[in-house]
């Protein structure tokens, strides 16, 4: 990857620290906006207490000067505001060792594992006996470094005319409406705690994450990324890891909770013949176009000039009030799983780190396609190849 990045901290730590490497230097980074994508990330119907402590705004530390990138690695810190009740039970330092130290450190400890999350594996797999080294690397806070990160490439997208947008489609059995055209929706879907445009859809959602909050349990859904203005040809079907719709896949399945990703027609090819799956191709003026996007803006794994569109389906979180059967690991026997501070439903949110991903690949796509020294290099490229296509 040319264009990539790399997160640390945990959950209930100091900070959240994301590096970004081979952003172009020249490029417009604002922290305002960073700070808007971040609380697009916490705003959701059915969010915990966490989102009550946590403001999140990040301190860029380096890799930017004035305003414009340099080409060197950037540098950006998430504060969790939450660490000064943390400070002895997560201190990266020895702590004296009296009895007061001993209660917190003891009634921070975790044992109990929890069905679907990282817990047992975790445990198992490094050699600890308390779960709370896995659970706060592995907790879904480490996402707001993903956003980050990736509102470090919608700057570079930006430059190139390339949006992206998501929204929620289901909240467990209640569907929305199909949105045509969620660009014309963009106001009404980032008004909604929900993501929603489809009023009717909104207030089934909500009662069903009601209903799931009053018995102790959590709920999932399904949401739609959309990419817009995407050039042809990012991406390759030379190699298998060169696939466009195989890194947006896996981008996207890297996301904690996600259990299925989805490109186009995705699982409903299955179910139609040729004649109703390929997009047939037209020409005018000299233009090629299509009348249909089931290709979801793929094919072959290289991007076709279409939209790009992804759907991604996330399970119930595992962490839950009325919680599953499980075991203790210290004494091996059967306990109730281990509960903390928990949202009932983050489909949302989980669009925005949805989001944040594409445009992560769409950038190291874009940088490995037109260079990516400078900003001012990669647009004569890019305008060079555009121009160079247009008249084929």
């Amino acid at each position: 990857m040319l264009f990539r990045f790399l997160t640390s901290g945990e959950s209930h730590g100091q900070a959240l620290n994301t590096i970004v490497e081979g952003m172009p230097s020249g490029v417009r980074i604002e922290k305002e906006f960073i700070d808007n994508e971040l609380k697009r990330r916490q705003i959701g119907y059915g969010r915990g207490s966490r989102m009550k402590i946590e403001s999140d705004r990040v301190k860029i530390q380096s890799g930017v000067r004035h305003g414009f990138s340099t080409g060197a690695p950037i540098c950006l810190e998430i504060e969790n505001k939450d660490w000064q009740n943390w400070s002895i039970a997560m201190n990266p330092y020895p702590v004296d060792d009296n009895e007061e130290n001993k209660k917190i450190i003891e009634s921070k400890k975790i044992l109990n594992v929890r069905p679907g999350h990282a817990d047992l594996a975790g445990a198992l797999k490094y050699n600890h006996t308390d779960v709370r080294n896995i659970l706060e690397r592995s907790s879904a806070r480490e996402t707001a470094s993903r956003v980050a990160a990736g509102s470090i490439a919608k700057c570079l997208l930006k430059e190139f005319n390339i949006e992206i947008i998501s929204y929620v489609s289901e909240i467990y059995d209640v569907k929305s409406q199909e949105c045509v055209d969620p660009f014309k929706c963009r106001e009404k879907i980032e008004n909604s705690d929900l993501r929603t445009f489809d009023d009717n859809a909104y207030e089934l959602m909500k009662q069903r994450i009601d209903k799931a909050k009053e018995d102790g349990d959590t709920i999932g859904g399904t949401f739609k990324v959309i990419i817009r203005g995407v050039p042809v040809g990012l991406g390759s079907h030379v190699q298998w890891d060169r696939k466009l719709d195989g890194l947006l896949a896996q981008a996207v399945m890297s996301i904690p909770a996600i259990k299925s990703v989805e490109i186009g027609l995705g699982k409903n090819v299955s179910s139609a013949l040729g004649s109703k799956t390929h997009d047939e191709i037209f020409i005018e003026n000299g233009k090629y176009y299509r009348k249909t996007n089931n290709a979801g803006g793929i094919e072959s794994g290289m991007s076709n000039g279409e939209d790009i569109i992804i759907t991604a389906s996330m399970k119930a979180i595992p962490t839950m009030r009325k919680p599953l059967n499980s075991v203790a690991i210290d004494k091996k026997e059967e306990v109730s799983a281990h509960f903390e501070r928990s949202d009932t439903c983050a489909v949302p949110a989980c669009s925005v780190v949805a989001e944040a991903m594409s445009a992560i690949v769409i950038a190291d796509n874009l940088c490995e396609k037109f260079s990516h020294d400078s900003i001012e290099e990669m647009k004569m490229n890019y305008n060079n190849y555009i121009k160079r296509i247009s008249v084929r």
